[in-house]
């Protein structure tokens, strides 16, 4: 069960941790000293982490981008606040957290979806003016993710963001989330890095009281997340913590046993190694975002 305590990021990153936090901290060390991710994606999970030192990594540029860009509003929170503000109200998208401006008889026709209905032109040109600005505006980004089809960051390949509207706006929780995640930057003051995790990994210099967390890609699902993982990185990565390992480094890694009739081969024979421990998860992809019933472990080496 899902904690009120439990702090999400504002990023909304889909496939974060942010449900599973709770029972997936249980399983952490007590005293960390350096907690590292090389797949932080939203950051769901640093930022219900007690830590001495964090350094989170991402090969997503456009995500860490956003970090950093959240980051520095640590001190001027009012400041950001006020732009988010400007720019609601220069497109003219609805702001449930300051006022219900959908129309009823939106509401009325379209019980489920008037969000989307309400905001789609101006996303479009919202996004638009993005894709066409010389300097990509991180606040106009972050926007396109709180009001974008199930907060993805999706670039087609010329670079040009292309993701629909979704059915929400900039509401309580957006807000909330936004204020959490500046306490816990402002506390933590994380180092932020857009590495291959090859690279990441490679460069640490980390000691026994350090702590490894992974949610890599998962070979047997189907997201835009991973599309670029395959068998050779899904073996690269395994290797690299049994280094690790024989190095007396703790790490936990989250990973999809079985899913839709498959079975990752790689990490079930890889994990009998370790000690498996059974997540409760739900999983939603871009093309369906239905839940899904498959089996989420934790496999940690202490």
């Amino acid at each position: 069960m899902m904690k009120k305590n439990v702090r999400r990021s504002p990023l909304f990153y889909v496939g974060d941790k942010y449900k599973l936090i709770s029972e997936i901290k249980t399983h952490f060390p007590k005293d960390i000293n350096k907690f590292v991710e090389p797949f932080v994606g939203g950051g769901s999970v640093f930022m219900n982490v007690d830590a001495k030192e964090f350094i989170l990594n991402d090969i997503n540029t456009y995500v860490i981008s956003l970090h950093k860009f959240l980051s520095q509003q640590t001190d001027n929170t009012d400041e950001f606040f006020s732009n988010i503000w400007g720019i609601i109200k220069r497109y003219n998208l609805s702001c449930s957290y300051i006022c219900d401006d959908i129309p009823d008889d939106l509401k009325a026709l379209y019980p489920k979806t008037y969000f989307a209905k309400y905001n789609k032109e101006s996303y479009v040109k919202l996004r638009a003016d993005y894709n066409n600005s010389g300097t990509p505006d991180m606040a106009t980004l972050y926007l396109l993710l709180v009001y974008g089809f199930n907060h993805m960051l999706r670039f087609n390949s010329k670079g040009k963001f292309n993701l629909p509207v979704g059915n929400v706006d900039f509401n309580l929780n957006t807000v909330n989330a936004l204020k959490s995640y500046f306490e816990e930057v402002r506390k933590k003051n994380p180092l932020w890095l857009n590495l291959d995790f090859r690279i990441f990994l490679s460069q640490l210099n980390l000691c026994k009281s350090d702590f490894i967390y992974l949610d890599p890609p998962y070979l047997i699902t189907f997201s835009e997340y991973n599309k670029l993982w395959n068998e050779n990185t899904e073996r690269e990565l395994l290797s690299l913590l049994d280094n690790f390992s024989d190095s007396k480094i703790k790490f936990a890694i989250s990973n999809v046993t079985h899913y839709k009739g498959r079975i990752n081969n790689i990490f079930v024979e890889w994990a009998k190694k370790y000690n498996t421990h059974l997540i409760k998860s739900n999983y939603i992809s871009y093309h369906d975002n239905s839940i899904k019933s498959f089996n989420e472990v934790l496999v940690t080496n202490y």
